[in-house]
């Protein structure tokens, strides 16, 4: 089966194909040409670029929104998550998250992604919610984004520190694509 990924993001195609390949035999091309994300929740903004992913080349287009969202900051960064620090920059969003976080004691966040698919069939969509904390400093190497600040609930280190294996078999990520590997894997 062919697929698509609508993100020009090396990262999530790697980890996406990855986490894919175990659960289906699957031919996952990127599609770097990503659309105004203008959308208020993650599935929206999701829905956005699996639809200008499949109007632009009819293959049926997967395509994930993802970020951290801080309890005691109501959600926040949320769908913002990308460009909080007002760039797309990695390290200065994880640096200015954990600057607004460094006088509090409630540290619990949660990892979200929602995976929209569009295809000739329809829209489907699928949410997955990894629970943890925020560390108190950034460390290790694995993963991109807020891997290095994010502790998953039951560990103590942080997700970049887990062996991509293990962070591709518990994360949003995962939980999203594997309620997507089930619903493709049933008979059309």
């Amino acid at each position: 089966m062919k697929l698509q990924l609508a993100t020009g993001n090396q990262h999530k195609i790697a980890e996406v194909s990855a986490i894919l390949n175990h659960q289906l035999d699957i031919d996952l091309v990127g599609f770097g040409d990503e659309p105004v994300e203008n959308g208020i929740t993650f599935y929206e903004n999701a829905l956005i670029k699996a639809r200008h992913g499949f109007e632009a080349t009819g293959i049926p287009t997967i395509a994930d929104d993802s970020g951290i969202a801080v309890e005691v900051m109501g959600g926040s960064p949320g769908i913002l998550s990308a460009r909080w620090s007002g760039e797309k920059d990695d390290e200065k969003n994880r640096n200015l998250l954990l600057a607004q976080m460094s006088d509090m004691d409630q540290r619990s966040a949660s990892f979200i992604c929602s995976i929209a698919m569009v295809d000739e069939f329809g829209e489907l969509g699928f949410t997955g919610v990894w629970s943890g904390s925020l560390a108190r400093e950034s460390s290790g190497e694995q993963g991109f984004g807020y891997d290095p600040i994010f502790i998953p609930e039951g560990f103590s280190q942080t997700a970049a520190e887990l062996p991509p294996e293990v962070k591709n078999s518990l994360s949003h990520r995962f939980l999203a694509l594997t309620q997507l590997a089930e619903y493709l894997k049933r008979p059309q």
